[in-house]
């Protein structure tokens, strides 16, 4: 291939991944099932030029880690803390935190009775089955209800989070010698970056509202990127950087108080805001796109014919949805759908499975399962979103049609009236008619006599 064929290829996958997710808004189907489905039909067809050998794992590494930083960015710059919205996000954050807990816990143990593995590697094998993906949820529930829609963005935006925490969490263990090092080690780890989060994210945000230049954006999100990476390669946890700059950037009246305030201007803010928040969603799609497509370029289809992998994959969707549905029991209370069925995974789970470290790898573990778990929620999300636009949509068929039933009642009703007025009004005139006509037949009488 030559470089044009490249540039078309690469325009062509971006334009139709655009039409996706128009498709996606109508119907509600995912964009993210097109898009892998897509990539499936580009590996047949590089098959048939002979060109299915080629190594794709760095680039879908790259894509990968790019992407997780522009959706946790994204996720938090949409996260208002607000005292009115404080309850949602507290119930969101329990949520997300227990989901992850039980269902890693659950799958993790079902996989060392099935596949006989150490429960490390089960743990570490587990946990990216157990994490929604925000990638999915935060496009496709534009068109539920506000407070059920809020809920399952920060729901599943703390669910990555959570599950990214965990997983390094994990491995970082794994590399000390009793577990009381794991947590002290842990704890440390998060208050270290937690502080470096603060100081540079207030530095960045004063700093950054400052520059004039043009091109400050990409600069800003290279030095996001490079702090991300450094703090990844110094064992921290860099996740927690870019949430924290994320949520001091969207809520900046909240962390720029008191004297803090002096160092920010509300119209540079306004306007880096709204620009960085542009920039984000735009790479968010563009690196979502080409993660999806070429993990469906990496997708071996031999799997997916096995019945034990079914099974597996099967017993691994039980434990999500009974966990699930029993916490939204337990903290929504109320109307559970279609919530229950909101639960897709996506890039977060492929990103993290490669990140196994090689000696916690399982070979008996088929990626068939994985393809599985992410296509199943996936299609039962859609299905779950797709009758619930029913439903509303009769809900409001109803109400209309009660609205004019009322109306029409209403105008028989004044018809009516209008006609008994007139009624009477008509029976009053001819009774005066008579009594006038009475009295002239009377006093012609009178006159005669």
């Amino acid at each position: 291939m030559n470089a044009y064929v490249l540039v078309i290829a690469a325009s062509t996958i971006i334009i139709v991944s655009y039409f996706f997710n128009l498709i996606a808004k109508r119907t509600n189907i995912p964009s993210v099932l097109m898009l892998i489905g897509l990539g499936i039909l580009i590996q047949e067809g590089l098959i048939w030029k002979g060109l299915g050998d080629f190594n794709w794992f760095p680039y879908l590494e790259v894509l990968g880690i790019v992407g997780l930083i522009m959706i946790v960015l994204e996720a938090a710059l949409d996260l208002e803390l607000t005292k009115e919205k404080r309850p949602l996000i507290i119930k969101s954050m329990i949520l997300a935190l227990l989901g992850l807990l039980l269902t890693a816990g659950g799958v993790t143990y079902l996989l060392k009775a099935i596949l006989q593995m150490d429960f490390t590697a089960a743990l570490l094998y587990a946990i990216p089955m157990s994490v929604m993906s925000s990638a999915i949820v935060i496009p496709s529930v534009i068109n539920l209800h506000e407070e059920k829609r809020e809920f399952m963005i920060y729901e599943s935006t703390f669910s990555d989070i959570f599950g990214i925490m965990l997983f390094y969490f994990i491995i970082g263990g794994t590399q000390v010698e009793s577990a009381k090092d794991m947590w002290i080690g842990g704890g440390i780890n998060i208050l270290i970056t937690i502080v470096i989060s603060f100081v540079a994210s207030y530095g960045l945000i004063i700093l950054f509202q400052k520059v004039n230049s043009h091109n400050k954006l990409f600069l800003l999100i290279a030095v996001l990127l490079l702090m991300y990476s450094v703090a990844k390669l110094k064992h921290l946890s860099p996740l927690l950087i870019i949430l924290v700059f994320g949520l001091i950037m969207r809520n900046r009246k909240l962390f720029f108080r008191g004297k803090l305030a002096n160092y920010t201007d509300e119209t540079s803010m306004i306007k880096l805001f709204d620009d960085l928040y542009l920039i984000t969603m735009e790479s968010s799609f563009v690196v979502r796109t080409f993660f999806f497509v070429i993990f469906g370029i990496t997708i071996s289809l031999a799997s997916l014919f096995k019945l034990k992998v079914l099974l597996i994959a099967l017993a691994i969707l039980a434990i999500t949805y009974i966990v699930r549905f029993i916490l939204l029991k337990l903290v929504v209370r109320k109307e559970i759908t279609p919530q229950l069925f909101l639960a897709p995974r996506g890039l977060i789970t492929v990103l993290l499975y490669y990140a196994i470290p090689q000696e916690f790898r399982f070979q008996d573990f088929d990626e068939g399962i994985l393809l599985f778990v992410i296509l199943i929620t996936s299609i039962t999300m859609a299905t779950s979103l797709i009758r619930n636009k029913k439903k509303e949509k009769n809900k409001e068929n109803v109400i209309t049609d009660n609205t004019e039933s009322e109306e029409k009642t209403m105008e028989e009703n004044t018809e009516e009236s209008e006609v008994v007025a007139e009624t009477k009004n008509n029976t009053e005139e001819t009774t005066n008619q008579d009594k006038i006509e009475l009295e002239i037949i009377k006093n012609n009488e009178d006159e005669n006599q």
